[in-house]
């Protein structure tokens, strides 16, 4: 009965709805399992469905995780949105910590796709580019939504290109602050200020 149960259960789901699901399982294994150790067969048996039909939602492995890194990188933004009046110093240090605070907890995740876009995969390259562009102009639409800093736009090129290259600067620091954190050499607070400082330093005065 118990099985009967489940199956009319798992026929209820919609495509998305099953889709979601299969990127939640995702999530939740990338962010604890180096990418090598992570197998579809494992993600099909947690979500209760075939290996085949996780493969017709996802060709390939790395289908698979391309798709859940954009989905955790379109949750992020929607984290760290910029909030209307704040001034643009605060919703750096506030959307900061919300994503250093991800990304210790989802460590293996992020090492894996940085890793993986190293690599050169396509799939993931263009996930990742993607994400950098998506950050890149949440940033500068918190810089111009602050009168302070409104100014800055009048000299956009630059101020875009300082921003990128802070976006891969973060990221090394993000790489090398997991590593260390057994050895609790920083603090998240202490990644956070440097992250935010070399930001503000980069594009003002």
């Amino acid at each position: 009965m118990a099985a009967n149960a489940q199956e009319r259960t798992r026929r209820r789901l919609s495509t998305e709805e099953r889709r979601e699901q299969l990127l939640t399982v995702g999530a939740r294994l990338f962010a604890r399992n180096p990418y090598d150790e992570v197998w579809i067969e494992q993600v099909a048996e947690i979500a209760g469905v075939s290996r085949g039909l996780l493969y017709h939602y996802f060709p390939t492995k790395r289908d698979f995780f391309a798709a859940v890194v954009q989905r955790e990188s379109a949750r992020m933004l929607r984290l760290t949105t910029a909030e209307p009046g704040l001034p643009f110093r605060e919703q750096i240090g506030t959307g900061l910590d919300v994503f250093l605070a991800y990304v210790e907890r989802n460590a293996q995740g992020f090492r894996a796709f940085h890793s993986a876009e190293a690599a050169g995969d396509p799939v993931v390259r263009e996930v990742y580019r993607e994400g950098l562009a998506a950050q890149e102009r949440q940033i500068l639409a918190a810089l111009a939504a602050d009168p302070g800093t409104a100014h800055l736009a009048d000299d956009l090129p630059a101020v875009r290109l300082a921003v990128r290259g802070w976006l891969a600067f973060m990221v090394a620091v993000c790489l090398e602050w997991l590593d260390t954190l057994d050895d609790g050499e920083l603090g998240r607070d202490q990644v956070r200020d440097l992250c935010a400082r070399a930001l503000l330093g980069a594009i003002l005065p």
